[in-house]
């Protein structure tokens, strides 16, 4: 793998880590949960390949990109803006093709709504706005329990009523498991794998690292975001709406459907599930791929 350049930039209350790749179109990847820019190495090098400029960075407060406020609260606009400052400065003149996955995704809708002149197409990977559902008050309410489980029992006992509710289908009501399920609280060992590679274990170890500020400060802070609806209903000629292959019925899939429906578009379909980025990469650039020039 190509070795990209690596730069930092500063914006208001945090500095930036990024990686850019390549030359061409501007193509500005927003990485979700506790990814950073290494959670796009199995399809930057290609799109690199293809023709552009490949950017991936660490959201602020996310592995290199510090905060000057460790507990500031965290907004999807000023996350936005960040994303913004990056094309400013790496594209002035031109309109950048966007990815975002995951909690990133709801960050590239946000840029999309405030600066659509700064874009050409966005493509958005299962992109959690509960809000737009029509049970959106359970899931505020499961937000509610992951922050008190944090609070009260610590992180993984969080990350385990976390997990569950977000793979609950339609007809399961908060509180209530299903065979395979864990319940509230509880938390299974991992089994033993095999050893990671090198640059994997140091992965694994910064994503452990950074899952603490993920519960508290961006689940919160992004599960409450209503997107402009009407807004995006003008933009939809630019924005594809995608949800994985293996995880229909679970809430980001949801979410990701229920607005492709209300913005009267087709839900593209990725393989894998909502890690499916990580787990077919291959596959997965491709389709992003053909996303763009679409």
């Amino acid at each position: 793998m190509t070795a990209p350049t690596i730069s930092s930039l500063r914006v208001n209350g945090a500095t930036l880590h990024y990686e850019v790749r390549g030359r061409g179109p501007l193509v500005l990847l927003i990485p979700g949960g506790t990814g950073g820019a290494a959670s796009f190495d199995g399809i930057a090098e290609d799109l690199a390949a293809d023709g552009y400029t490949v950017v991936g960075y660490d959201p602020r407060g996310m592995s290199r990109s510090t905060l000057d406020d460790p507990d500031a609260e965290q907004h999807v606009a000023e996350h936005a803006d960040d994303a913004l400052r990056i094309l400013d400065l790496l594209s002035p003149d031109e309109p950048a093709l966007v990815f975002g996955a995951s909690s990133g995704a709801i960050v590239a809708l946000h840029l999309l709504t405030a600066h659509p002149e700064r874009i050409a197409r966005v493509v958005t990977h299962e992109p959690p706005v509960v809000e737009v559902l029509p049970d959106a008050a359970e899931h505020r309410a499961l937000v509610a329990r992951v922050q008190d489980t944090f609070r009260t029992q610590g992180l993984m006992p969080a990350m385990a009523v976390f997990a569950a509710g977000l793979k609950k289908d339609r007809g399961t009501k908060d509180g209530d498991t299903k065979d395979g399920d864990t319940k509230d609280g509880d938390t299974a060992e991992p089994e033993a794998g095999p050893a990671l590679p090198p640059r994997a274990a140091a992965r694994a170890e910064q994503t452990m690292a950074d899952l603490p500020y993920f519960v508290g400060r961006i689940v919160p802070g992004f599960m409450s975001y209503a997107p402009d609806i009407r807004r995006l209903e003008g933009l939809s000629d630019r924005l594809v709406i995608a949800g994985g292959q293996d995880s229909r019925g679970e809430l980001p899939y949801r979410s990701a459907a229920f607005l492709a429906e209300r913005l009267g578009t087709e839900l593209q379909h990725f393989p894998g599930g909502h890690v499916g980025l990580t787990t077919h990469p291959a596959e997965f650039g491709e389709l992003l791929r053909k996303a763009f020039r679409s």
